[in-house]
């Protein structure tokens, strides 16, 4: 008996596994008479939902939370948003999600929305915060019918520079992939891994930029605002808009001037809807 207890103790240990925050949820709204109503709502791990009263003449609301205070490697959020046909709605997070340093592994992002015939969803989550060392994969896809409308952004910030942070490692991959009746209509990839700071600053990046976002906006041609969005905020944003589509992309020195110049430019595309009040906090 004492030699089975002591090669138990003498054997190597095993590595602990690490906890790993997952979370998934799902929510869709559906036309009842004049007015867009909720259908479904799941909610699983990390990931809730909730459901604020909206000023009256607002389209209703879902505000995504993270109960796990931010994702590290491994972590993993899913989220589902569906319109239906003649329905508008919008979504929106309680906060800045955040990614904090990882041992290796990614923080897995994974976002699918669907927009029926004549709907429209506006997908306004605040920005990500990227913390030293930390890792994100994202992925936005959105599946159209003909007549439906998309806003969409996404946003990443390097780091807080009121608390005197700074990003030296790290890696974003951020990809999109938008179709429109089955039919692939806007893809784009953002691919970073860099072990100093030195691709933040190259003028052929983000040229020393702290926060960076971008906006497509999908609509019928007439509706696209193009010259209201450069009239307003001219050299703040890159602007383009081709085929029912405007794209918008913007750097910005800190997570401050970033918010500043992307509440003007959603506030141009909303055309008269407001931002979530969260944005206004």
């Amino acid at each position: 008996m004492k030699s089975a207890v002591i090669s138990r103790f003498e054997s190597a240990p095993r590595a602990a596994a690490l906890q790993r925050a997952f979370g998934k949820s799902r929510v869709s709204w559906k036309r009842s008479g004049e007015d867009t109503v909720l259908d479904r709502l799941e909610q699983d791990g990390a990931a809730k939902i909730r459901l604020p009263r909206q000023e009256k003449g607002d389209p209703p609301l879902a505000v995504l939370l993270n109960t796990a205070g931010g994702l590290t490697g491994g972590d993993r959020i899913e989220t589902a948003v569906e319109v239906g046909a003649g329905c508008r709605a919008m979504a929106t997070s309680q906060a800045c999600e955040r990614i904090y340093r990882s041992l290796g592994p990614n923080a897995v992002v994974e976002t699918r929305l669907t927009v029926g015939d004549g709907g429209r969803l506006d997908w306004l989550p605040q920005e990500t915060i990227l913390f030293e060392g930390g890792r994100l994969s994202r992925k936005l896809e959105a599946d159209l019918a003909p007549g439906a409308s998309l806003l969409a952004v996404e946003a990443v910030i390097f780091g807080r520079a009121a608390m005197g942070e700074r990003v030296a490692t790290g890696f974003v991959h951020d990809r999109w992939r938008i179709r429109r009746a089955g039919r692939l209509i806007y893809a784009d990839d953002l691919h970073m891994d860099w072990a100093n700071a030195g691709l933040l600053a190259n003028p052929a990046t983000f040229g020393g930029a702290g926060a960076a976002a971008t906006i497509l906006y999908v609509a019928e041609e007439s509706g696209i605002p193009l010259d209201a969005l450069r009239e307003r905020l001219g050299d703040a944003v890159g602007a383009s808009a081709w085929n029912g589509k405007l794209v918008a992309r913007m750097a910005a020195p800190d997570g401050q001037e970033l918010r500043r110049i992307l509440t003007g430019a959603l506030s141009a595309i909303l055309a008269g809807i407001s931002l979530p009040k969260l944005w206004q906090s």
